[in-house]
């Protein structure tokens, strides 16, 4: 009886041994299939790579180049940033600083931006000594001999009283003491530094009471507290307005542009004869360029010896025509977009302007779509007609320049200041390479390319860094942010060294050209000694050539 039990037994043992056998198999099955989801990809796809074998796809999947901007037209976050200009707490009424036996004239230089500059910096010059400023007599004697006066070109009753509280202005020197004082003429040197105002300008006008300071263009340095730089925003932005005559024919051009497309390019086309002498650049057009181009050239005696070939390749040269063209295409401008030219003479003529034509036929002048009786008024001053081609420009839905002169440059701290509109700023030095290797690509590695190297160049806010290029180009004291409906300045200075509040821990910006140019002291200026800020002011990067440029062409 024994051994049934045994066998009972053994024949028990196997069937309860089965169970946990079959359950670890569960086990086994159950935590595969869980590693199989838990575990991390492999390594091909890693978000990481997978990004990155995204950036190296091939170009010829990339139809039209990769996204550089949110709208030909426009930038979705322009929203945010606005232009803010008012004075602080700390910035006192010009009836308690300016002093009764101040006053200060200024002669501006150059074409109409140039002069512009000027009077803005003239205004704020006027601040830093407590002077009286006498409106600011223009340049009438150099390229154009535009005999226009101020009240000619701006609304001086508004120039006067728009900045009331911030400086004095008068029309005319007073009579003193039943005699006019003569003026002390003087000359400061480039990029004047508040210190360098106070250390030069101030002793003589204590003592002579009326100084008179002669060509007047970028006498101003870049960097100043930022209650000055907000009074440079004031001038600029509000109190330099065109008189009525100019403004509404300026209007009736912006109209016309309208009537014609919903959105239109402003192309300001520095290629004028005079402008390709001066920069001593050469655009392929053999023995007769250089002959008819070198002939021009000789009317400066000062100028140095040109490399064309370095200057192009170093972004110091205007676009042609054509290469403004390709590079609009390339970003995504259809061939049915409107174009309005702000220019003077083109160099070639016709022949320079068919490349442009034939990829965007409809190019239009304010001598196209006006009347010569409707521009009778203004044909003989250069600095209105210039003045006509401003206005169209401010108002495009997108601006580009193919050149970093003053009016491209006002244009595009004033397009920053009104809403951040879409600006294009060609990249020169990276472009030039690409139009020289463009027939041995497709278009569509060209086109990719072109998004590529206009990242950063095309008027998106915080692309540029504070102080980094000339404050009439950047603004950024001037322009606030919006952040989750708190409006907070966007670019405050700290200790007025250009330090941005709110900006990213390491923000990027675009490239910029690091060319080092003169020295900001005029071989003119006083040989004494004088205190100045150690800091270098960022306006020396600013090519040297730019100011003597505006000097020539009435464009500007």
């Amino acid at each position: 009886m024994a051994q049934p039990r045994r066998r009972g037994g053994n024949l028990r043992c196997p069937r309860r041994a089965a169970l946990p056998a079959a359950a670890a198999l569960l086990l086994f099955l159950l935590a595969a299939v869980t590693l199989l989801y838990l575990s991390p990809p492999p390594l091909s796809d890693h978000p990481a790579l997978a990004s990155s074998r995204r950036r190296r796809r091939p170009t010829h999947a990339l139809k039209h180049g990769p996204t550089v901007v949110d709208d030909l037209w426009g930038s979705k976050i322009a929203s945010k940033f606005y232009g803010c200009s008012n004075s602080s707490s700390k910035f006192l009424d010009s009836n308690t600083i300016t002093q009764p036996d101040r006053f200060l004239m200024i002669v501006t230089s150059g074409g109409l931006n140039q002069q512009r500059t000027g009077i803005i910096d003239a205004v704020v010059a006027a601040r830093i000594l407590n002077a009286t400023l006498v409106v600011p007599k223009l340049d009438q004697t150099s390229f154009w001999k535009d005999a226009s006066n101020f009240s000619d070109i701006f609304d001086v009753e508004w120039f006067i009283s728009s900045l009331s509280k911030d400086v004095k202005i008068v029309k005319e020197l007073p009579v003193i003491g039943g005699k006019l004082l003569t003026p002390h003429r003087m000359r400061v040197p480039r990029k004047c530094t508040e210190r360098c105002y106070l250390n030069r300008v101030l002793p003589a006008l204590l003592k002579k009471h009326v100084i008179r300071l002669t060509k007047f263009d970028y006498r101003l340095a870049n960097r100043l507290q930022t209650d000055l730089q907000k009074l440079r925003c004031r001038v600029n932005y509000n109190a330099l307005r065109f008189t009525d005559p100019i403004q509404e024919m300026g209007e009736r051009l912006i109209k016309r542009m309208r009537e014609r497309s919903k959105h239109f390019i402003a192309l300001h086309l520095r290629f004028e004869p005079d402008m390709l002498a001066f920069s001593g650049c050469y655009y392929g057009g053999g023995e007769k360029e250089r002959r008819e181009l070198g002939a021009i050239r000789k009317r400066w005696k000062t100028l140095h010896a040109s490399n064309p070939e370095k200057g192009r390749r170093q972004g110091r040269c205007p676009l042609t025509p054509e290469e403004v063209g390709l590079m609009l295409k390339a970003l995504g401008y259809g061939k049915d977009v409107h174009i309005y030219v702000a220019s003077g003479e083109i160099y070639g003529g016709a022949r320079t302007l068919a490349p442009l034509k034939a990829m965007f036929p409809n190019l239009h002048t304010k001598e196209t779509i006006s009347s010569k009786e409707e521009l009778a008024p203004f044909l003989k001053y250069s600095s209105r007609m210039a003045a006509l081609d401003f206005i169209v420009c401010d108002e495009s839905d997108a601006f580009v320049a193919n050149n970093n002169g003053n009016m491209a440059k006002i244009l595009a701290g004033r397009r920053r200041y009104f809403g951040h509109k879409r600006t294009i700023r060609p990249n020169a030095k990276r472009l030039y390479p690409l139009f020289l290797n463009r027939h041995n690509m497709s278009w569509e590695a060209f086109s990719s390319k072109v998004h590529m190297f206009q990242k950063g160049f095309m008027g998106e806010p915080k692309e540029l860094r504070p102080g980094r290029v000339e404050f009439h180009e950047n603004p950024s004291a001037c322009i606030c942010e919006r952040i989750n409906d708190k409006i907070v300045a966007k670019l405050k200075h700290h200790n007025d060294q250009g330090k941005a509040i709110g900006e990213p821990a390491v923000p990027k910006y675009a490239d910029v050209d690091e060319d080092v140019g003169e020295s900001d002291e005029d071989e003119d200026a006083p040989a004494e000694k004088e205190t100045v800020d150690t800091v270098v002011d960022e306006d020396v990067l600013v090519r040297p050539e730019d100011p003597e440029l505006e000097e020539l062409m009435p464009a500007n």
